[in-house]
């Protein structure tokens, strides 16, 4: 970034923020004032329906974008909660507008956020709605990989994954009992270990072609 670039994005910033796991960070309907990017932690996004039930729309890593959607609609259609301690950095949502005008070029990263995003739920809704169980989850394990994977955030162990079965069931629209299985069966055939937080992928590439999908290369992601 240029040194006029950064101090737009030093004016457009108010604050930073911490919150601990189990945290509501935004909840569907609420009118923020502010929108954040996640500096450390992970967290969930969710819709959550009358009768209790919730469909998981996508894992939220370090460098996403919480809150735009409410900065430029008015209100959150979507939860975002917090899954582990987290840092956030805080934006002002009044000078949206404003950041757009006097930095352009930081202004199209977030529209290629926002289009990252739509691409991902639309691939998502293709596995939800034509992958069996087997293809779902191996599809769900090597997009994480390769979201961490992108963050350097894989070591010689894998990648901390803090999150319960029941989280990816409920992003794949499968049960819990369901989801648990197809994860023994990869752990059996030594494809990939889900254990204590912890993923490890032994074999990428298979798990892959199983979830009829390609690994994803380390790509460079804008941030904010």
């Amino acid at each position: 970034m240029s040194d006029q670039e950064v101090q737009s994005t030093q004016r457009f910033k108010v604050g930073e923020m911490t919150v601990e796991p189990g945290t509501p960070i935004l909840t569907e309907g609420a009118h923020s004032a502010q929108l954040f990017t996640v500096l450390e932690g992970m967290g969930l996004r969710m819709k959550l329906l009358e009768n209790g039930s919730r469909q998981v729309t996508s894992f939220v890593f370090p460098g996403d974008l919480i809150g735009l959607q409410a900065a430029v609609m008015g209100e959150m259609s979507h939860t975002v909660e917090a899954r582990t301690h987290m840092t956030l950095c805080v934006f002002d949502r009044a000078m949206l507008w404003d950041f757009f005008k006097n930095a352009p070029s930081r202004s199209y990263d977030l529209i290629w956020i926002g289009a990252s995003e739509e691409h991902f739920l639309g691939e998502a809704l293709a596995t939800v709605g034509q992958r069996n169980a087997e293809q779902a989850v191996a599809w769900a394990l090597v997009r994480l990989w390769g979201r961490a994977s992108g963050l350097h955030l894989v070591g010689e162990n894998g990648m901390q994954l803090p999150y319960r079965q029941q989280d990816l069931a409920d992003s794949l629209g499968l049960s819990l009992v369901h989801t648990n299985k197809t994860l023994a069966k990869f752990r059996e055939r030594q494809l990939a270990v889900w254990r204590d937080g912890m993923l490890q992928i032994n074999d990428l590439e298979t798990l892959a072609r199983i979830g009829l999908t390609e690994p994803d290369g380390e790509r460079r992601r804008p941030l904010l």
